[in-house]
């Protein structure tokens, strides 16, 4: 896990936060945006720190070809 990857995870729920913020849906009451503000940074932080990996995997090399026997 890196910091950029939780960053990155941790400003994406904010910016859901925000919007939903700014829908003012009514049944979001405060408590409602405190579950969901919770829920949203678990998850973020789950994500990186689970299926975001800040390296690269190496590479898969293929087999050689295997040479096939000569018939003389």
């Amino acid at each position: 896990m890196c910091a950029a990857c939780v960053m990155a995870a941790t400003a994406g729920a904010s910016g859901v936060r925000a919007w939903l913020q700014a829908r003012h849906l009514t049944w979001l009451t405060p408590r409602r945006m405190r579950a969901v503000t919770i829920g949203l940074l678990v998850a973020a932080f789950a994500i990186s720190s689970v299926a975001l990996s800040g390296s690269t995997p190496p590479p898969h090399h293929a087999q050689p070809p295997v040479a096939a026997p000569s018939a003389h």
